[in-house]
């Protein structure tokens, strides 16, 4: 396994600092060999980064041609990137509650061949915590919906910030990207702290008889392009 630890007070890389935000630094990168549950393979460089604005352990996973060492020079193409926010219920374990697991496992192999980074950002329950998620799953249980569920405790519908996602692709060089979302306020938020989005790139649809209304409501409330049947939700 190579290691690479940047050292304390190394210089950001260039273009790190937008529209007056504080530069992030990768701290370390190391090569890791995935295999993931469904057998597929493929190595990554994972990064971490010291000076993000939140403090979190935030990943980047670099696949593909950018499953290499970072250097200080930014790329001319854009490379493929998803921001994916935590889901331990889903991500893990499979949960059909939602389509996080499916949106990951198709965002790894995609960037792995395209080229590309995977941001894997703590922001569990769009930002309100594992705890609160299962609180609001329970109260989605009883007829509110996702956004409601979040707001009935106390919470914003949507609490996620993507200014960590903005730090960590200027330090890795990437200022320009082609991003794999169905979520535009993904790309509202990243052009807004100084990351030009080329395009946007939609994922694929994983619907569930559990995650219909899910998705239907992701669709109606947050803007996000998923073409869904007319039964779902």
């Amino acid at each position: 396994m190579t290691h690479d630890r940047a050292p304390r007070g190394a210089a950001p890389l260039a273009g790190a600092e937008p529209y007056g935000l504080r530069a992030a630094t990768v701290r370390t990168q190391v090569t890791v060999p995935l295999r993931l549950a469904d057998g597929y393979t493929t190595t990554a460089r994972v990064f971490s980064f010291s000076g993000l604005a939140d403090g979190g352990e935030h990943l980047a996973f670099g696949l593909g041609d950018r499953a290499a060492p970072v250097t200080s020079r930014a790329e001319t193409r854009a490379p493929l990137v998803r921001p994916h926010s935590e889901c331990l219920t889903g991500d893990v374990f499979g949960s059909e509650r939602c389509d996080c697991g499916p949106q990951l496992r198709e965002a790894v192999e995609r960037i792995s061949d395209a080229g590309g980074f995977l941001l894997y950002l703590r922001q569990e329950g769009r930002g309100i915590g594992l705890y609160a998620k299962l609180e609001a799953y329970a109260l989605q249980d009883s007829g509110l919906d996702t956004y409601d569920a979040n707001v009935a405790l106390g919470h914003a519908e949507d609490q996620r910030s993507y200014l960590v996602a903005a730090q960590m692709l200027h330090a890795l060089g990437a200022p320009r990207v082609a991003l794999l979302s169905n979520n535009p306020d993904k790309a509202r938020q990243l052009r807004r702290f100084g990351v030009a989005v080329a395009e946007r790139v939609p994922t694929g649809v994983h619907l569930s008889a559990w995650n219909a209304h899910y998705l239907a409501t992701k669709a109606r409330r947050g803007g996000h392009t998923l073409e869904l049947p007319l039964s779902a939700g």
